[in-house]
């Protein structure tokens, strides 16, 4: 078998990991190329009264495992931090056999014929409160604070853990790969600016929805600024070179990966050029890019 298949092979699907005394996680069993080996669904809180973060898909499994794990625990709340298809539908059962509120990221649905087909807006999220930026939540050993972080979409949160300077950082920073930026939702500027608050930050940890945590966050946050900046110096090179389509940058940009996520790195090679376009420093002519 593959390293991949190997992970997905021994990943604990189903079973509770204790992480810290405050923190637990299960795992969905919904493995892809943009989810790695599922998503994690967190549960807060060390003593009678915890919360959810990213319930994740509405598998039957999935749904079952995390009732089993709140066994005679209230769930006070669900919070999601965005609404794409691998994180929030399982939110209305959870809740429905818990008693929970709903909170977090506001509501977005949005027709998207991009290559994550796992990815669509999800429809039926509709929670009993929208969190704003530092707005919070608590149970009676834990706080978690919202955090705006617009980028990978536009409604995304993440959550501070304020016991444990954890933050949850949904999709804004994964633990495996760097972060699909699609537009129209997506945005280029707004995910830059959102990594640079996280450098202001004093977290030791981040937790996020895909992948193992980050123990190191402030130097992996800079990490992740200067690879866009890479990436749209190599944009820029190549449109010095000629004009070029964006199928012709990726092959180049991306020719060390698969070619099955070519589309998802196309959306965010536009991603960038919107914000350089945006910068006027380029500009399109259909389907072709040059420097302004």
């Amino acid at each position: 078998m593959s390293t991949a298949d190997d992970l997905v092979a021994n990943a604990p699907y189903g079973r509770i990991e204790q992480l810290t005394p405050l923190i637990r996680r299960v795992l969905a069993k919904n493995p892809s190329p943009f989810t790695y080996i599922g998503t994690g669904t967190y549960i807060i809180g060390g003593g009678d009264t915890v919360a959810v973060i990213d319930p994740g898909p509405a598998e039957p499994a999935h749904v079952a495992a995390l009732i089993d794990a709140v066994a005679g625990k209230t769930v006070s709340h669900i919070a999601i931090t965005h609404t794409h298809m691998d994180h929030s539908p399982a939110a209305p059962a959870l809740a429905a056999a818990t008693g929970a509120r709903i909170v977090g990221c506001m509501p977005l649905v949005l027709s998207d014929d991009g290559p994550r087909a796992d990815a669509g807006f999800d429809a039926t999220y509709a929670p009993d409160a929208v969190m704003a930026d530092g707005d919070s939540i608590s149970g009676p050993d834990w706080t978690l604070t919202a955090l705006h972080t617009p980028g990978h979409t536009s409604n995304h949160l993440c959550f501070a853990l304020a016991q444990e300077k954890a933050l949850f950082t949904g999709d804004h920073v994964m633990g495996w790969s760097t972060t699909v930026v699609a537009p129209p939702d997506g945005d280029m500027a707004a995910y830059m600016a959102s990594l640079k608050l996280l450098l202001d930050r004093d977290d030791a940890i981040y937790y996020p929805t895909h992948g193992d945590p980050v123990t190191d966050p402030q130097r992996f946050a800079r990490g992740l600024i200067t690879h866009r900046k890479q990436r749209e110096n190599q944009i820029m090179k190549l449109l010095g070179e000629a004009p070029q389509s964006i199928p012709a940058m990726v092959a180049v940009m991306y020719a060390m990966v698969d070619k099955k996520l070519h589309p998802a790195a196309g959306r965010s090679v536009l991603a960038h050029l919107i914000d350089l376009e945006t910068r006027g420093v380029v500009v399109r002519d259909g389907e072709v890019w040059r420097l302004a």
